[in-house]
C-alpha cells in the first residue's frame, strides 16, 4: 500500500514507508493539519526534506504513557509542542472559564488536549522512555521559557524548561535551529551537550562555560517574589531578543543555571521561499474527515503568508518575543507559486482570502541599520511617531498581490489579517492605500485602534486616535471615490494596564458620538511573554520603570466592558455604577452624550429598529455587525474628535487607592 502523503500518524502508516522506527516522534497538542500555517507543518516537512524520518503523533491520549509508545523509541528524540497556541489560551477565556470549542481538534471537540500540555506531554515521555533526547518548541515553549507570570495560577512559574525535564527548548522560528540540533544528534553528540545552538535554552550547572557573552544571573526564588526585578529582568529579556545584538541569558534555579543562547538568525528570503516550497497537503488528515475535520483550517485554506516578524510593536502582542522585530519577506515568485497550488486545489473557488502575515502590509525591515546593528533598543519604529529612518513602502506589496490576481482562476485576493494604518499613513504614495480600498477589501476591513485616550495608547504601544482618524477620513474617502460601501471593523480593548474607568468612560463617549455600537469587546488578556502582561502583574511598565495603574479587580473589568458597550440596555446598571464612581453623573440621563438613563426603562438614545444606524441631519451614516472583537463603521461614519479628557484628579486618586501592591 502507497503512502498517502502525509507523515505517518500511526504504527501502520510508519510500516508502509518501511521504517521500522522513526528518527523524530513530532508530540503536538493540535491535530495534525499538513498546511504551512501550522508550525508543526513547517517543522517536520523541513526535517523530512533534510533526510530525517518523521512521525507525528497529534493529540495523543495523555492519562497514561502507552501513547508515547505508538511508533516504539525513536532514533534521535521526541519533538514536542502545544500547537499552534497555548494549551491555557486554548482552554479558557479571559474570564477563567472553559471554552466550549476548539478550532484545532476534530468536530471542534474540548478537552483532548490537556492544560499545560507540553509539560504533561513531556512527563509522560519520560514515564515511557527515561533516557530520550526531548526538544519542545512552538508558541507555548517559546514565550514561557523564562521564569513567567502565569494569569492562571497567579504567579510567576518556572521556565517550563524546568517543569517539563525535557533538554532542550527552542524558541522562535525554529526551522535552522532543529535543523542544527537534529544534525548534532544524528552525528552522535550526546544531547546534554548541546549548549551552543543559536535560538535554544538548555540548563548546565552554575559556573559552566556559557558560549555567548551573557547576561542575567537572576535567582527564581527572588523573581517570584519581588516584582520590581521581575520588571527589570523581562525588561532585559526584551531588549536581547535580536539575533544581531542579543546576548545569551540566564537563570538559576535551585542547582541548575537556564541559559538562553541568542536568537538565531532569521530566515532570509531564499531560505523562506524553500520552506514554503515543500510539499505540504495542505489539509488535515483523512483519518479526521469522520469527526467533522479540523475547523482551524477553514481560515487559511486559501490564505497565503508572505512575511514573518513584526516591527510594529504592540505591547499586548507576543509577537516581538517569538517571531522578533526583524521583518522578512517571502518572494513574489514564491507566492505566486503557492497561489497556483491554491487555484489547483478541487474546492477552490477563486477567491485567495489573504496574503498577509503578522502584519499585512510590512514588506520590508523596518530600516536598513537594521540589517547591520539591528533593531534599536531603545525607540519603536511605528509609535507613537514613525521614526525619521523608517521605510514605508507597499511598491512591492503591490507588485505581489498584482501578480497573485493575475494567477488564472483567481478571480479575487482579500487581505483579512490585520494591517497597521499609521504605516500606510507614513507612506507618502497613496497608490496602495487606494488599492487596498478598491481591490482587497472584502466589504470591511479589520483594524485595530484598540483605545482612544493617549495615555492608554502609549502603554500599548499604539498611535495616537489622530491617526486613526486620519485612517478613517480617507479610507471612507477613498471607497466612496471608487462607488463602494465598505466598513471599518475596529478592535477594541478593555482594562488594558494604564486604563481607568475614566479612560473607558472616554471612549464610550467616542464611540457614542461616532455612532459606533460595538457587538464585542476583547478583556486584555495577559499571556505569557509580552509587555502589558508585566504592567499587568508588577504594576510598572518594564520599559521605562514607571509606575502603571492596572486593576484586577472582576468588577471594574466589568464596568469598563459595559461601558464599551453602552448600547445594551442590560449594561445599564454596571455603567450607572462606573459613572457614580468616577464623578461622571453628568453622563446619566437623556441628553445627547448621556451614556445611560435614570430609571428602570433604560435608553440610550438609540431608538432605531435593531441594526440600523441613528440618523440625524448633518451626520454620517454608521452601521454595525458582529466581526470578531470589533464593530463596524459604514462608509462616512462621523470625523469628530474625542473631546479634552476630563476627571484627572479623580483618575490619580483612583491610582493612588488601586495601584498594586
Amino acid at each position: 500500500m502507497e503512502p498517502n502523503g502525509f507523515l505517518p500518524v500511526n504504527r501502520e502508516e510508519m510500516l508502509e514507508r518501511g521504517w521500522d522506527a522513526p528518527d523524530f516522534v513530532y508530540v503536538s497538542g493540535d491535530a495534525y493539519v499538513d498546511h504551512p500555517s501550522f508550525g508543526p507543518a513547517i517543522i517536520s516537512r523541513v526535517l523530512e526534506n533534510a533526510g530525517f524520518r518523521v512521525a507525528m503523533l497529534a493529540q495523543p491520549d495523555y492519562k497514561s504513557a502507552d501513547a508515547m509508545k505508538t511508533f516504539g523509541k525513536p532514533r534521535l528524540g521526541f519533538l514536542v509542542s502545544s500547537g499552534n497556541i497555548d494549551s491555557m489560551v486554548a482552554h479558557y477565556t479571559v474570564a477563567k472559564k472553559k471554552r466550549n470549542y476548539d478550532y484545532y481538534t476534530p468536530g471542534g471537540k474540548t478537552g483532548v488536549r490537556p492544560d499545560r500540555a507540553v509539560i504533561v506531554y513531556c512527563n509522560r515521555i519520560r514515564e515511557a522512555y527515561g533516557d530520550v533526547p526531548i526538544i519542545i518548541g512552538g508558541l507555548e515553549a517559546s514565550l514561557r521559557r523564562f521564569a513567567h507570570y502565569d494569569y492562571w495560577d497567579n504567579k510567576v512559574r518556572r521556565s517550563i524548561l524546568v517543569d517539563s525535564r525535557a533538554d532542550i527548548l527552542t524558541y522562535g522560528m525554529g526551522e535552522n535551529i532543529i535543523l542544527r540540533v537534529a544534525g548534532l544528534l544524528s552525528r552522535g553528540i550526546p544531547v546534554r551537550k548541546i549548549h551552543d545552538v543559536r535560538g535554544t535554552v538548555y540548563l548546565t550547572a552554575p559556573g559552566d562555560r556559557i558560549h555567548y557573552e551573557s547576561v542575567g544571573g537572576w535567582n527564581y526564588d527572588d523573581l517570584k517574589t519581588d516584582k520590581k526585578l521581575y520588571a527589570e529582568a523581562y525588561k532585559v529579556q526584551y531588549l536581547n531578543q535580536d539575533s544581531i545584538t542579543g546576548k545569551a541569558i540566564t537563570e538559576i534555579y535551585d542547582n541548575k543555571m537556564l541559559v538562553q543562547n541568542p536568537p538565531m538568525p532569521p530566515l532570509e528570503r531564499e531560505e523562506l521561499d524553500r520552506v514554503y516550497a515543500l510539499p505540504y497537503m495542505r489539509t488535515y488528515h483523512p483519518s479526521y474527515e469522520k469527526d467533522g475535520g479540523i475547523p482551524a483550517i477553514e481560515e487559511v485554506r486559501f490564505s497565503i503568508t508572505h512575511n514573518r516578524g513584526c516591527f510594529g510593536g504592540c505591547n499586548f502582542c507576543a509577537i516581538t518575543f517569538h517571531q522578533g522585530r526583524t521583518l522578512r519577506s517571502r518572494s513574489i515568485e514564491s507566492c505566486v507559486e503557492e497561489a497556483k497550488k491554491i487555484a489547483a486545489m478541487p474546492d477552490f473557488k477563486g477567491y485567495i482570502h489573504d496574503v498577509g502575515g503578522p502584519t499585512a502590509n510590512f514588506r520590508y525591515p523596518a530600516c536598513d541599520k537594521q540589517l547591520k546593528h539591528g533593531v534599536c533598543l531603545n525607540r519603536r519604529c511605528l509609535a507613537p511617531e514613525p521614526c525619521k529612518n523608517l521605510k514605508a513602502d507597499h511598491s512591492e506589496y503591490i507588485e505581489l498581490l498584482n501578480a497573485i490576481a493575475a494567477v488564472p482562476k483567481v478571480k479575487k485576493v482579500f487581505i483579512r489579517s490585520g494591517i497597521r494604518y499609521d504605516y500606510m499613513l507614513a507612506d507618502k504614495s497613496p497608490d496602495f492605500f487606494r488599492k487596498l480600498v478598491r481591490d482587497h477589501v472584502s466589504g470591511q476591513l479589520k483594524v485595530a485602534p484598540e483605545h482612544i485616550c493617549d495615555s492608554v495608547l502609549r502603554l500599548m504601544g499604539k498611535p495616537s486616535v489622530d491617526k486613526y482618524e486620519e485612517f478613517r477620513r480617507r479610507y471612507f474617502k477613498y471607497s466612496k471615490e471608487c462607488g463602494k460601501e465598505q466598513y471599518i471593523v475596529p478592535y477594541l480593548m478593555s482594562s488594558h494596564p494604564g486604563s481607568t474607568l475614566n479612560d473607558a468612560v472616554e471612549l464610550a463617549l467616542y464611540l457614542k458620538r461616532n455612532g459606533v455600537r460595538p457587538e464585542q469587546v476583547q478583556d486584555f488578556y495577559p499571556t505569557p511573554g509580552t509587555v502589558s502582561t508585566v504592567m499587568y502583574y508588577t504594576g510598572i511598565d518594564p520599559l521605562t520603570g514607571k509606575n502603571v495603574y492596572c486593576t484586577d479587580d472582576y468588577r471594574e473589568k466589568l464596568m469598563q466592558r459595559a461601558l464599551l458597550q453602552y448600547n445594551r440596555k442590560e449594561n445599564a446598571p454596571l455603567i450607572r455604577e462606573a459613572l457614580v464612581k468616577c464623578g461622571r453623573e453628568e453622563l446619566i440621563g437623556s441628553g445627547k452624550d448621556c451614556l445611560v438613563g435614570y430609571g428602570r426603562q433604560e435608553s440610550t438614545g438609540h431608538r432605531q429598529a435593531a441594526g440600523r444606524p441613528p440618523h440625524k441631519a448633518g451626520a454620517k451614516k454608521v452601521a454595525e455587525s458582529h466581526s470578531g472583537a470589533g464593530t463596524r463603521e459604514k462608509n462616512g461614519g462621523s470625523d469628530r474628535k474625542p473631546k479634552e479628557r476630563r476627571g484627572n484628579k479623580t483618575n490619580q486618586d483612583n491610582n493612588r487607592r488601586n495601584k498594586r501592591k
